[in-house]
């Protein structure tokens, strides 16, 4: 007997509004994420991408709306039920946001050692295990952050990112400063160690190649909403002329540059 498809979302969006100030940033922004789908959100700069991450996270708290992670809301959580979630989700930073002081190994156990209390013994194993996923050797673990390239940083922020074996993990801008050839790479084993963990991911970027390689589903932010959400597949037939326009990277169409007058 075949189950039932699953059918709560693994993240659920609603309605989610986000100001500062008089900037309003998400203006009704709604999205659902399925178990083990990864969504890339695209957009431009300032549309509201990592704000919406945020506020995913607990960083930030919506003014209206709700969140939800696996049916379950968390918009108003306690500090220790929100560990408890984050708990379950991982992260790879823009800038792999990694820890000078620290080897590269604890860098990836981070989460295991401060966030889980594991012995710092379990958790290098641990950590030069994740490492082997992303294809660097136990012998970059004793490195320090300085001494690795902008490829090899990010790998080792992917490794940290899957290190708790996340259900979630959240990727912002994973090829930014990253030549054509890495930012491939880094997609290949972005798809890869997310199926190994069974994960649901959300991206977000502007690399419209990057987009089309880590995507299951595609949804586009425009003016602090989701203007057009559909399969990967369907993107260069949307019939939105403001997705035409982004994928395209087109200076006419509907989405005016705002530039300072000097």
């Amino acid at each position: 007997m075949t189950q039932p498809p699953e059918t709560t979302p693994k993240i659920r969006l609603t309605d989610v509004h986000k100001s500062f100030g008089q900037k309003r940033i998400l203006q009704g922004f709604t999205l659902d994420v399925m178990p083990q789908e990864s969504v890339v959100i695209i957009g431009g700069s300032g549309t509201g991408k990592s704000v919406m991450l945020k506020c995913i996270l607990g960083l930030m708290e919506p003014e209206q709306g709700e969140i939800e992670i696996d049916g379950q809301p968390v918009t108003h959580l306690s500090k220790g039920d929100r560990e408890k979630v984050n708990a379950r989700i991982g992260m790879l930073f823009q800038n792999a946001a990694l820890f000078d002081s620290l080897p590269v190994w604890e860098n990836v156990a981070f989460g295991l050692i401060q966030g889980k209390g594991m012995r710092r013994d379990a958790a290098k194993e641990v950590a030069i295990e994740k490492l082997a996923q992303v294809g660097l050797t136990a012998d970059v673990g004793a490195l320090s952050p300085a001494e690795l390239s902008g490829g090899m940083r990010k790998r080792v922020g992917l490794a940290r990112a899957i290190a708790g074996d996340p259900d979630i993990i959240f990727f912002d801008e994973p090829t930014t400063g990253l030549d054509p050839i890495m930012g491939h790479v880094i997609d290949e084993l972005i798809v890869k160690c997310v199926k190994q963990v069974g994960a649901t991911a959300i991206t977000i970027t502007h690399d419209m190649a990057s987009a089309r390689r880590i995507a299951d589903r595609m949804a586009m932010l425009y003016q602090g909403k989701v203007i057009w959400d559909g399969p990967v597949a369907d993107i260069d037939h949307s019939g939105n002329p403001y997705v035409d326009q982004f994928i395209t990277g087109s200076a006419e169409g509907p989405i005016k540059m705002e530039l300072r007058k000097l």
